[in-house]
């Protein structure tokens, strides 16, 4: 399964995105607005990465004006913590989950007026959609990127989903992008004015549905907490693994 994700983890970015090659290290550079890509182990590398070898690839982002990040799977590359660490950057833990088993109670019932659906390249609420897991982060979303999305959509890279208001707007809203047999849930959030009322389960349950209708046999994600895994276990999803991520540490301690 491990192989499995890491194959999707070196094809997926690449619909998106250019891919610079620093031997152990790939690093994915987004051509275009919308969430910025980071530097991951190359597909098939089994040796070791050295801390010089990071720093290489972080004076490539600071060039390129891209966050100094990296993501990786603990299990799969577990000697690049050390060098991610010994280059001083904190590396994050989080629950790497796929959908293995039938839902337990699912979704909690919607709120009054809310309905759950697909939304597709030239649906009214596209731009919401868009933009509202950009706020749930405390971000914004320019028109290039709805546009971008709204791309992705039309070429089947990404399916969207949103939970909406009576009026149409998003509450919250997330994707699965889908290569092959293989799509991964991404970007689920909510808006803070419409958090713990279930809507990030439910739009997380209609991208399952959606991803099973279309055939996709393994559909995965990775949880911000062990608090999140539990509810997404409520869906079928269980761990296989830890995800991590290193990135800079602001001079006062929070991660940047």
């Amino acid at each position: 399964m491990l192989h499995r994700l890491e194959t999707y983890y070196d094809a997926a970015p690449r619909s998106a995105a250019r891919a610079e090659d620093f031997g152990p290290l790939t690093l994915f550079v987004r051509e275009g607005d919308g969430w910025p890509y980071y530097a991951r182990p190359a597909l098939g590398w089994s040796g070791e990465v050295t801390a010089a070898e990071v720093d290489r690839v972080r004076a490539r982002q600071r060039e390129l004006g891209a966050p100094e990040a990296f993501e990786w799977v603990a299990e799969t590359t577990p000697g690049l913590r050390a060098a991610v660490e010994e280059s001083g950057l904190a590396v994050h833990e989080h629950p790497l989950m796929v959908l293995a088993g039938s839902p337990e109670d699912g979704a909690s019932a919607l709120p009054e007026g809310v309905t759950v659906r697909m939304v597709g390249a030239g649906d009214p609420a596209l731009p919401s959609a868009v933009a509202a897991p950009y706020a749930a982060f405390g971000a914004a979303a320019s028109p290039s990127a709805v546009a971008g999305v709204a791309v992705r959509l039309a070429e089947g890279a990404t399916r969207l989903a949103a939970a909406l208001d009576a009026e149409g707007g998003a509450l919250s809203a997330g994707q699965h992008q889908p290569v092959g047999a293989v799509s991964e849930i991404v970007g689920v959030g909510t808006l803070p004015s419409a958090r713990r009322r279930g809507l990030g389960l439910a739009v997380t349950a209609a991208l399952v549905a959606d991803a099973r209708a279309l055939g996709v046999e393994t559909v995965f994600l990775t949880a911000s907490d062990a608090d999140v895994a539990r509810l997404y276990g409520r869906l079928g999803f269980r761990t296989v693994g830890t995800a991590l991520i290193g990135e800079p540490v602001a001079p006062d301690g929070p991660v940047a």
